[in-house]
């Protein structure tokens, strides 16, 4: 009986060392980080403000903001594109971090190549 009773007494003591701790989260950072792909051809967006964008798309499609980040949307008849602006971290006019691009029937396309196609349009939208 007394070795059942110290097997009880190991486990329990076993089981208490295991016990997690209180879970830290980090807040997550309301910028994306540095981009993945290649910026070549893209010049002409990154880095850019929503006046810059306009000067050289025209009106966007769609003018979205949720939480720290805003997104433009601007297209033609061959492609779309998604502009992602988020102000620097250390304050300021929010400027492009990210873009998304797709042909209008939702088929992936080259993001320079949807820039190039969306600044030799003729109009806006």
């Amino acid at each position: 009986m007394r070795s059942v009773g110290i097997s009880v007494g190991l486990a329990l003591a076993v089981s208490a060392c295991a016990t997690p701790g209180p879970v830290v989260r980090q807040n997550a950072l309301p910028t994306p980080p540095a981009p993945s792909y290649g910026t070549i051809g893209l010049e002409r967006v990154m880095g850019q403000n929503a006046n810059a964008l306009t000067q050289l798309f025209g009106q966007p499609l769609l003018d979205l903001s949720e939480g720290a980040g805003r997104k433009l949307q601007f297209g033609s008849n061959i492609c779309v594109l998604d502009a992602y602006l988020y102000a620097p971290q250390q304050g300021g006019v929010p400027v492009v971090r990210h873009v998304d691009a797709r042909q209008r029937t939702g088929a992936p396309i080259d993001r320079a190549s949807c820039v190039a196609a969306l600044t030799r349009r003729e109009g806006g939208r």
